[in-house]
């Protein structure tokens, strides 16, 4: 017998403007946290694969960065990621908010669903933020005329209220066809990817408007190592925090290098939640002018 038999599989993409919350979405689903979070538009860069297995049915999700007007290379590649991400899946959610009107970038990404005849469900999110839950009947409205959604679908990604309606449906969308993962996957990033975007995520939620889209971190160094505890190890963790300024990279470090012992420490937390071990996390900051518009140093930060 077939040992595939009975499997089924979807990809599935996020995608949304800026800020809608997709990857608080995605992380909800997969139940951890492979997708960092912050209020600022844009954290998310790249597409980000989460992968979700449950009984016969493997989903993997896609996270995209929110659809923005492009004003740099890096913009460009962003946006690129979320046309390349929709042009591949078998399901295409859009991430919107309870407010009344579309915007520009989700009546553009709702005529890349028509082009391509791609099915989709639409996803009213944060509604928590309301105190009459009325408010958002005329989004909803607007989705039904705008394309023949599956379903829409209000949610809160922060409370869980309709996650649980949202995944069913999901679920309800794998096609026959054997899983793409192994069945305790949760997603397709090494976990050098997944530890400098923990600090990048750090950076985000703690350092003023004007600096975080001008960073990026590698991680130079990642080494396991006997922990001085019996039966343990610790993974030693070299970190590069680059900026485009040396007045930004005064204030990544700060006064008496707290604010880089505060990025860093949340992140080590992290660290150590997500990789079940001690971590020993070094964090320095170093200047490349312009890198967002620099071809060679994007591909050197992973963006290909």
């Amino acid at each position: 017998m077939n040992e595939t038999t009975g499997q089924k599989s979807a990809f599935i993409a996020l995608v949304g403007r800026p800020n809608v919350g997709k990857s608080s979405i995605l992380n909800r689903l997969l139940g951890e946290k492979v997708a960092i979070v912050s209020a600022k538009p844009q954290t998310t860069r790249t597409r980000i694969t989460g992968v979700l297995t449950q009984g016969e049915t493997q989903l993997v999700f896609i996270d995209t960065p929110g659809l923005h007007k492009p004003r740099t290379a890096l913009s460009r590649y962003m946006v690129k990621q979320v046309s390349d991400s929709v042009a591949d899946v078998d399901l295409a959610v859009l991430v919107t908010e309870p407010d009344e009107g579309l915007t520009k970038a989700e009546q553009d990404l709702i005529e890349s669903f028509r082009a391509r005849r791609l099915p989709a469900l639409a996803v009213v999110n944060k509604i928590d933020t309301l105190k009459n839950k009325e408010r958002m009947m005329p989004k909803m409205a607007r989705l039904n005329e705008a394309y023949p959604f599956g379903h829409i679908v209000p949610v809160s990604a922060l409370s869980g209220e309709g996650m649980d309606l949202l995944l069913d449906l999901l679920l309800s969308c794998g096609a026959p066809g054997a899983h793409f993962f192994d069945d305790d996957t949760l997603t397709d990033q090494p976990e050098r990817v997944l530890c400098a975007e923990m600090i990048r995520e750090k950076a985000l939620n703690l350092l003023r408007e004007e600096i975080p889209h001008g960073i990026a971190v590698t991680i130079e160094e990642m080494k396991e190592r006997p922990d001085p505890d019996p039966g343990r190890e610790i993974i030693d963790i070299q970190a590069v925090i680059y900026c485009e300024r040396d007045s930004h990279k005064g204030m990544i470090i700060g006064k008496g290098g707290q604010m880089l012992k505060e990025i860093a420490s949340a992140a080590r937390q992290d660290m150590e939640a997500f990789l079940g071990v001690r971590v020993n996390l070094q964090c320095w900051v170093k200047v490349k002018s312009d890198w967002r518009n620099e071809e060679r140093f994007l591909r050197n930060f992973g963006f290909q």
